[in-house]
């Protein structure tokens, strides 16, 4: 799956979600970024659904459009497979053992993991080093999934006049990303922080400790609530119920009739998600939650969260302190920063 293994710039990083897919692509500037290009394409409805890549034409020309759009002139690609899709796990070895050695027992040791056939999965490994609990014992991160999932996604770059030379995990594209956000606000390695991702229909939450996905759960839940509830109210099609995301002012009674019951609706779909996390075995006190996605974009949801859960919320922004190239719509970034946090995160991938 080449996912620990780092690429070469330039890189664009592509994240596909079920309603659109979102390119970017950042390049060293002193010691931090720049953000050289950047696009978004809508999909049509089912070409991605459920992890899956459904319609590998209709993505595939998405993507293309969208690197049009960009401007950039880079064909390599990071990609990510995500929720349900991947297996991971931390394997505990004998530290005496040499790198080869891992990774011939990481074969043996992958087979008590992965619920299907040797031959019909792709995986990778991330030797991460002594064991806090015991030095003499180290630590090995297995991520795997079906060859069906990598080989779908070097389609669909393919098809966009792409090389795909990383198949990442998202949950570590955008623990990734948060290094960014870790490094800029001064937040401990040793600190926890989440992010709730709020995509078109899902929502996920990763919490994160020293720049680690420590825990992830995909939850039913997103912004094309709020969207559909629009439409249905005002007599709208999706592209005239999306106004808040173009900064237009909404209808009259929006805010009291479908932004409020959307914003309660959200948190006690969060509140539920915390519980989850809070009865799982690495569970630890959150500092900050990161709200992330199209539907974490709503006006007022980050304040509704912070003052009814009583948790420090806030919108996710990686790329908040990033210098932009001089080819960047400085306006169309902001209504997008919430959103590309895994693209950010893959895009890392090429300049790290």
């Amino acid at each position: 799956m080449n996912i620990f293994k780092r690429s070469v710039p330039p890189t664009i990083g592509v994240d596909i979600g079920t309603s659109s897919v979102k390119i970017l692509q950042l390049s060293k500037s002193g010691s931090g970024y720049r953000l050289e290009h950047m696009a978004t394409e809508g999909l049509p409805e089912g070409a991605y659904a459920e992890h899956s890549i459904n319609n590998v034409d209709e993505v595939g020309a998405a993507i293309r459009a969208a690197v049009k759009r960009s401007g950039t002139k880079a064909r390599h690609c990071a990609m990510a497979v995500s929720g349900s899709a991947v297996i991971t796990k931390l394997i505990h070895l004998p530290g005496d053992l040499a790198e080869d050695e891992i990774e011939g027992q990481i074969e043996v040791e992958a087979g008590q993991y992965i619920p299907y056939p040797r031959d019909e999965v792709s995986l990778d490994f991330e030797i991460l080093g002594p064991s806090a609990r015991n030095a003499d014992v180290t630590e090995v991160l297995l991520a795997a999934s079906k060859t069906e999932n990598v080989e779908t996604r070097e389609a669909v770059a393919e098809l966009a006049g792409l090389s795909a030379r990383v198949i990442d995990v998202e949950a570590f594209a955008v623990a990734n990303a948060f290094e960014l956000v870790r490094k800029t606000d001064g937040i401990p390695d040793s600190s926890v922080i989440a992010v709730l991702d709020i995509g078109d229909v899902r929502a996920s939450l990763n919490v994160l400790r020293a720049g680690r996905s420590i825990y992830y759960r995909d939850h039913p839940f997103g912004g094309r609530e709020l969207i559909e509830e629009t439409m249905r109210r005002y007599g709208l099609d999706s592209e005239q119920a999306q106004f808040w995301k173009r900064g237009e002012e909404p209808p009259a009674g929006f805010d009291d009739e479908v932004l409020e019951p959307y914003r309660q609706s959200v948190i006690q779909q969060i509140g539920r998600a915390l519980q989850f996390y809070s009865s799982s075995r690495e569970y630890s006190s959150i500092s900050t939650l990161y709200l992330a996605g199209g539907g974490a974009a709503a006006e007022g949801l980050v304040e509704a969260v912070s003052s009814e859960l009583g948790m420090n919320a806030e919108l996710a922004d990686p790329l908040k302190d990033v210098k932009l190239a001089p080819r960047i719509n400085a306006g169309a970034l902001d209504q997008m920063r919430p959103l590309l946090v895994t693209a950010c995160g893959l895009a890392l991938r090429g300049v790290e």
